[in-house]
Parts: structure tokens; C-alpha cells; sequence
């Protein structure tokens, strides 16, 4: 086997690997281990979310890891570039993605629009979008989804299984297996792994042992806030808010973090710990996208069980409103009394999120609280940086609204969760360790970390470096 490490290499987000196999049964055969969206610089992201580690055209199978768009949100530009193979995913992760990459194309054009219409300068060329909305719809005819621990075969001579990485609804980890004269030689990918106890979904499962385990380490050298204490924070940022007048405004990805969130709100209003204010969910993708987390049960961890036999609507209570509509989110922006808007996207660099950030960070009253990873580069990097000023749609604003950081409710494991998760291999079949999904100081801190616990073979590969296996 072949391995090329393409996106998220030193960096946290367009997660895409490429592995090629040269034992007899499956000789020339590629797979790529997601196709994920990079998000950052606007020009750098061009260049990096045009090109593939091989012509597409010439790739067999793609095996998803799960539904979030630096994970999922180049299969349509994949799709437009000749790719013409099988696309294996969960069942949930399917139903995500037909919403999300429908979405996504909706943006894309979008967000091309709008900067050529109200902000490229008359030397600048226009923007192109990277894919259309048939391009997303063409290419959600090649997904196959298969269930949790079902043996299946990407490729005529390789068996892949997923299990449950506990990250988001339908979210998996990979195992590849190939078989040559008898011996057996298996990689692992862990896509993006959920935290220990989190709310909704059920803890991450262990893999099957494998020789090589390509892992994230998003949180390497961070240790989560405990949980009671992230609902408590969460109380607290909204009670001081709304006693000054303000909004809170809220980043959130529409897949997990902004259901997450509803659960705990639902939770807080039941219990009268958070003001009678109003709540907006604005962002028609989210809304969506609950109703795919409603369908999806079996999913669900014991908690959330429990939680409905006493409350049948975990996503639902008197004064949130779900906003579909562009002219009510607009309105929202008007009103000028205390809510909490939770709009996408997840690292604030397109959509509806943008327009109330433009529209909100100048004013000391607001607050905008940061409930997740914000890769380098982003809108979202600059508020947890807390700078002065930020850009949005290309315009300067002064950063005068508070700005709350509530790590608790990442969807990753921290870096305990990790070691502990990696700990459940087999340690004298796992050879090495390909730390992606990162940036480089978090991954020299979990290299680190595992070289104390005993793993001496562990790598951090750059973008378009090669291993044999």
C-alpha cells in the first residue's frame, strides 16, 4: 500500500488521504479517504480545493468518514473533475449529506455572487464557484450507504468496516484490511472522534487492531471543560447578556454542534435556568438537518433515551424558532432586544453567520461565544484571537462585542480521549501513528504525550508526502 497524505496535513481542516494498492488482488486500485473542504484564506483555499492527489478520473472509491464539510464538501468539485466511482458512507451520513453538499452548492454560488457583485474591485477577475448545484446532485447518485460493523469491499481485494467514532450523527471510523498470501495487513482512519460523554450520540467504539492508524489530533495538549460546567457556562454567558441589553450570537455547524446546543438550551429552559428570551436557530440547513437527527434514533446514547420519555421534543421548547426564511433572518438583525441567534457556519467564513456578525460584533452589549474548534484563517481564528478589528465581506469592523470561548462543546475528543482511545489497540501490531487533523503544535503536544506512553513511531506528515505501508 501506498499512502498520500492530501488535506488536513499539518493543519485541521480538508481532511483527504489517498491510499493505492499494490498486492495482486487489488493492484492499481485507489481509494480516497474523504474529500474534504479547506477553509481559510480565500486565494490559498482556491488553489488547494482545485487540485486532487490523483485524477479523479482515475479513482475507484471514496470511503467517507462523515458528513462535515471539510470532511464531505469536495465531492461535488471531485464529481465536475471526472470522478465517476462509489462514494461509502453510513446511512445517517448519507442523509446528511444529501442536505449538506446541496447546501454547500447553494452557498458556493452564492458567496461567488455576492463578491462579484458587491466587492471585487474592476482589476480583480471574477469569482468562479468551485461546484454547481448539479454537481451536487449528480454526485449523490454514486453514494452507497452500508451500516455499522458490515464488512464491505471498496475495491475488488480490500474490506473496509466502519464503527461509530461518537463525533456527529452517522460519523465513523475506517479499518481497511487487504490479505496477500495469507497474512493479513490492516489501516485504520479515525476520521474525526466524538468526546466520552457527550450529549446525543453514543462514545466513540473500539476499532478493530490495526498496523497503521492514521488519527486526528484537533485537541492534542487541550483538556476539556466537564460538562456540568459547560452548561452552567452557557447559563451564565446568556443570563449576563441579557441583563445588558445584548445578543448572544453563536458560530455553530448545522450538523452537532447546533443540535447540541438546542438539547442544552431545551434542558436549561426546562429547568427556569436561562431567561424567557427568544432563541433562533437561523440556518435552513440546520433546520434540516434536526430533522434528520430526529429520524435517526438509533443513533441516540442512553441519556437522550431516557431525557425523552419526559420531553418527546429535545430540540424544541415554547420561544425557539427555527428561521428558514432570508427576509426573517434579516429581521433578526433589526430587533433590539435580547435573543440568542445560533447560525452557520461552524468557523464563520460563509453563510447567514457572516451577516450577523457584521451586524452585531460592534456593539459591547453583544456577545459572541465560540463553542468549537476555529481552524487558522478563519473568521472564527480571529475572534478567539480576539482581535482588535476583523474583516467581514472584505470590510473592516472593530471588535467591541464580548467574545466567550466554551471548548466543552468541540465535537472532538481532547487529548485524553485520544490517548485513551488509541490505547484500546493492540500495541505490538500498531506500528505508526499518522497524526493529521491538526495543527502543528497540537500535534507535536500529542506526539509528545504518546511518546511518553510508549508509541515511538509517530509521524506528522505534510500535504503530498508519500508512505509505503
Amino acid at each position: 500500500m501506498k499512502l498520500t497524505f492530501w488535506g488536513a496535513a499539518r493543519t485541521v481542516t480538508g481532511s483527504q488521504h489517498l491510499v493505492e494498492f499494490d498486492h495482486e488482488a487489488a493492484a492499481g486500485r485507489k481509494i480516497l479517504l474523504d474529500c474534504g473542504l479547506y477553509q481559510g484564506r480565500r486565494e490559498e483555499a482556491k488553489t488547494l480545493n482545485t487540485q486532487f492527489a490523483t485524477d479523479p478520473a482515475m479513482l475507484d472509491a471514496v470511503v467517507l468518514s462523515h458528513a462535515h464539510i471539510d470532511h464531505s464538501g469536495l465531492l461535488p468539485r471531485l464529481y465536475r473533475q471526472g470522478f465517476r466511482g462509489s462514494i461509502y458512507c453510513t446511512h445517517a451520513t448519507y442523509d446528511l449529506c444529501a442536505l449538506m453538499l446541496r447546501d454547500s452548492a447553494y452557498i458556493q454560488e452564492k458567496d461567488a455572487e455576492f463578491f462579484n457583485r458587491k466587492i471585487r474591485k474592476k482589476n480583480q477577475t471574477k469569482v468562479e464557484p468551485l461546484y454547481d448545484m448539479d454537481d451536487a446532485e449528480r454526485v449523490l447518485d454514486h453514494f452507497v450507504a452500508v451500516p455499522y460493523d458490515y464488512a464491505f469491499h471498496p475495491v475488488e481485494g480490500v474490506e473496509a468496516r466502519f464503527r461509530d467514532a461518537g463525533h456527529i450523527l452517522g460519523s465513523a471510523t475506517v479499518t481497511l484490511t487487504v490479505t496477500e498470501n495469507g497474512n493479513e495487513k490492516r489501516l485504520g482512519f479515525t476520521g474525526d472522534l466524538g468526546n466520552p460523554g457527550r450529549p446525543i450520540l453514543r462514545d466513540p467504539a473500539t476499532m478493530l487492531d490495526v498496523d497503521w492508524l492514521i488519527c486526528e489530533s484537533t485537541y492534542g495538549g487541550k483538556t476539556h471543560e466537564p460538562a456540568g460546567q459547560a452548561k452552567d457556562r452557557l447559563a451564565e454567558v446568556i443570563g449576563e447578556t441579557a441583563k445588558r441589553g445584548g445578543k448572544v450570537i453563536i458560530p455553530a455547524f448545522a450538523v452537532g454542534r447546533t443540535q447540541e446546543l438546542v438539547y442544552a438550551l431545551d434542558q436549561l429552559w426546562n429547568e427556569n435556568r436561562i431567561p424567557r428570551i427568544p432563541v433562533f436557530v437561523d440556518s435552513p440547513l440546520a433546520v434540516n438537518v434536526t430533522g434528520v437527527f430526529q429520524a435517526h434514533p438509533e443513533c441516540y446514547d442512553r441519556d437522550l433515551l431516557n431525557y425523552m420519555l419526559t420531553d418527546d421534543n429535545p430540540f424544541g421548547f415554547e420561544r425557539l424558532e427555527y428561521v428558514r426564511d432570508v427576509s426573517r433572518s434579516k429581521e433578526l438583525n433589526g430587533m433590539r432586544v435580547p435573543m440568542v441567534i445560533i447560525s452557520a457556519s461552524g468557523m464563520a467564513e460563509a453563510g447567514r453567520i457572516l451577516h450577523h456578525l457584521r451586524n452585531n460584533i460592534e456593539n459591547p452589549k453583544n456577545t459572541v461565544m465560540v463553542v468549537g474548534y476555529m481552524a487558522e484563517h478563519t473568521l472564527g481564528r480571529r475572534l478567539v484571537e480576539k482581535r482588535s478589528e476583523v474583516k467581514i465581506f472584505g470590510q473592516p469592523h472593530p471588535l467591541r462585542a464580548e467574545v466567550a470561548i466554551m471548548n466543552y462543546f468541540s465535537a472532538h475528543a481532547d487529548e485524553p480521549g485520544l490517548l485513551d482511545f488509541i490505547e484500546q489497540h493492540d500495541r505490538e501490531r500498531l506500528k505508526t501513528l499518522f497524526l493529521v487533523h491538526g495543527d502543528p503544535e497540537r500535534q507535536e503536544a500529542l506526539t509528545g504525550a504518546l511518546n511518553e506512553t510508549g508509541y515511538d513511531d509517530v509521524r506528522m506528515p505534510a500535504r503530498g508526502e508519500t508512505v509505503t505501508l
